[in-house]
């Protein structure tokens, strides 16, 4: 069986989710309750914030990119925790039209598979009673659902606060706490989300307020009566590494790789060294693979380009052994990089590939790819599942594709990645290969 968990969800975006789900982990943990969180869906961001609030890693679940002997083998990182939360992704039921591995990516996949009763997270702004019809239609939308209750955020007053109550008792649904209106509460944002938890200028004084806030305004106690569990239906495995040994680019502009991908790599016994750019190192010559994830390279240009220690060492381990890029390290490995005021900085030119960060377009989904060439140890054919979420443009592309790829609803896309000799890369971030 697995610890008893929740599902912190929310009916949208930009509800203040992320800030009432780190003061319950950061409240919970004090209280001396050892808090495994997960993240439903596609996101870099959010578990480092998860780990830092409660001192144990947060791994992504996705119903579309993971089967379910993935979720499974992910899923078991909580044994020996005394309770799950899990941070929902956009609103409680959005997902993709056309399910994947084995549902269309919403939040409510993961709670129904797991068992986990839902807890909504209510922006209380504008409204009163009304917000008892909103939770009302979420409770009503899928029944096969526990619904647990709403925690209610933005609150206005303690009159608001009361209309509110009100309405949801008419209703039989649960108040679990009601959080006043603060704005100095925020965490800051970038173009790809939150501000990374790297990043963050005072990320420890930050959770002690959210945890403090949390407290005095969340029942903590019917938080946790709440809570379920469920037994864990296969024996499923963590994905495979690539090499035996991988130089990681681990810094503020590379640091978007999911964290079950590090986990398995590691527990299969591959070696993953890590090293900065950004503080022009390079990577170690005992890796059979140099692997450069996402992050925001558009925002350190100048400085990977004058990192001649870093790109030289690139070059060298290119010569002989595999080089991969996921999105910013993809747009490393290219000819040049324009950043947002137009100025163009050279980079690895290990590929032929030249992208614009100064002619804005969002590019964001999911993808399904199958690989025409091998990255590493990951054979040519094999099938990838995996996510894209980037604003940067090609301008131009000059090498052979690394896959075929296409998106969620099976149509064909033209960014296909690139390869040339040992190198490869592609705006797609792996989440899991597929069968």
């Amino acid at each position: 069986m697995m610890p008893p968990g929740l599902l912190i969800a929310a009916p949208a975006s930009g509800t203040g989710k992320t800030t009432v789900m780190l003061g319950l982990l950061r409240a919970l943990s004090q209280d001396g309750l050892a808090v495994q969180p997960f993240k439903s869906g596609p996101d870099y961001i959010d578990p480092a914030f998860h780990h830092a609030a409660c001192g144990r890693p947060s791994f992504n679940l996705d119903s579309w990119a993971m089967e379910p002997e993935l979720i499974d083998a992910i899923a078991a990182q909580a044994m020996g925790a005394d309770l799950i939360l899990a941070e929902g992704s956009m609103g409680l039921f959005d997902g993709v039209a056309r399910p994947g591995a084995f549902g269309n990516g919403a939040s409510a996949d993961l709670a129904r598979r797991m068992g986990w009763p839902v807890v909504l997270v209510l922006d209380a702004s504008g409204q009163a009673q009304s917000a008892a019809a909103t939770a009302l239609g979420f409770r009503a939308y899928d029944p096969t659902l526990n619904f647990a209750g709403v925690l209610l955020n933005r609150v206005a007053s303690a009159r608001h606060e009361s209309l509110i109550r009100k309405g949801m008792e008419a209703m039989g649904i649960a108040v679990l706490g009601a959080l006043p209106r603060r704005g100095d509460l925020v965490l800051p944002e970038r173009h790809l989300g939150l501000v990374q938890a790297m990043e963050h200028p005072d990320l420890e004084r930050a959770l002690a307020d959210y945890a403090v806030f949390v407290r005095e305004h969340v029942d903590l106690a019917a938080i946790r009566a709440c809570a379920r569990g469920a037994a864990i239906r296969g024996t499923g495995r963590l994905p495979d590494p690539p090499a035996q040994t991988i130089a990681m680019a681990r810094d503020a502009a590379f640091s978007f790789i999911y964290p079950h991908l590090l986990e398995g790599w590691r527990r299969a016994g591959a070696r993953v060294l890590p090293f900065s750019p950004l503080a022009d190192e390079a990577p170690s010559p005992e890796a059979d693979l140099v692997w450069l994830p996402g992050g925001y390279p558009e925002l350190y240009a100048g400085a990977i380009a004058a990192a001649r220690t870093f790109l030289s060492g690139l070059a060298r381990h290119a010569q002989t052994r595999p080089v991969h890029g996921e999105c910013g390290g993809y747009m490393v490995l290219g000819q040049s990089l324009i950043d947002k005021n137009g100025q163009s900085h050279r980079m690895a030119s290990l590929l032929g590939l030249e992208t614009t960060y100064a002619r804005r377009k969002m590019h964001l989904g999911y993808r399904h790819a199958q690989l025409l060439a091998p990255i590493g140890g990951i054979a040519g054919g094999t099938c990838l599942r995996g996510h894209e979420f980037h604003y940067s443009t090609i301008v131009a592309l000059k090498d052979e594709p690394l896959a075929r790829v296409t998106d969620a609803n099976g149509d064909e896309l033209a960014e296909t990645g690139s390869r040339r000799g040992m190198v490869s890369g592609s705006f797609f971030h792996m989440i899991a290969p597929v069968s």
